[in-house]
């Protein structure tokens, strides 16, 4: 894969998964006043505004502000660098991998961006079978990077061309 093929598809993954994440976190922060839910269909799916300060399912959310608000900016920063580093020196021409970092780096700057503008990250999907079993409130980003984590750990046990293939003798 050329190194403008793999920009390019960096791109737009990055520039329409950022738009649709802030475009519906923006819906919900208007739309919706604080805890309010909506159900979408009943006892299984709702739209509930929620305000995560912590990480994935409110971890480390009662930390000390003073710990968690840098630490919830930093950890993303460091994040965004590595990926770019990892996507501009991949030697591989796997479309996938491309496509499994691009949508880590999409779903970590979304959520950055809610830290840098709010101090917390606007979560509104809302899973839950009746009200027995719940899974915490996520957004697009989330989703993005959950799908990019799954997609690479795949990725991952997959065997390099260069050691599958064997020399004739």
């Amino acid at each position: 894969m050329k190194v403008n093929f793999k920009i390019l598809l960096l791109a737009v993954l990055l520039v329409v998964i950022i738009l649709v994440d802030q475009w519906t976190k923006h819906l919900v922060h208007t739309q919706f006043n604080w805890g309010e839910s909506k159900s979408i269909i009943s006892g299984f799916f709702d739209l509930t505004y929620v305000r995560n300060q912590g990480a994935a399912f409110g971890l480390f959310h009662q930390a000390p502000p003073a710990f968690r608000d840098p630490f919830f900016v930093a950890v993303p920063v460091i994040a965004i660098f590595v990926i770019l580093f990892l996507i501009f020196k991949m030697v591989s021409d796997s479309l996938w991998s491309v496509i499994a970092l691009s949508l880590i780096l999409a779903g970590a700057i979304g959520n950055l961006i809610d830290r840098l503008r709010f101090g917390y990250v606007i979560d509104f999907l809302d899973f839950h079978w009746r009200e027995i079993y719940h899974w915490p409130a996520f957004n697009v980003a989330d989703s993005s990077i959950v799908v990019g984590v799954c997609l690479w750990f795949i990725l991952s046990f997959k065997e390099p061309q260069a050691k599958s293939a064997k020399p004739k003798a």
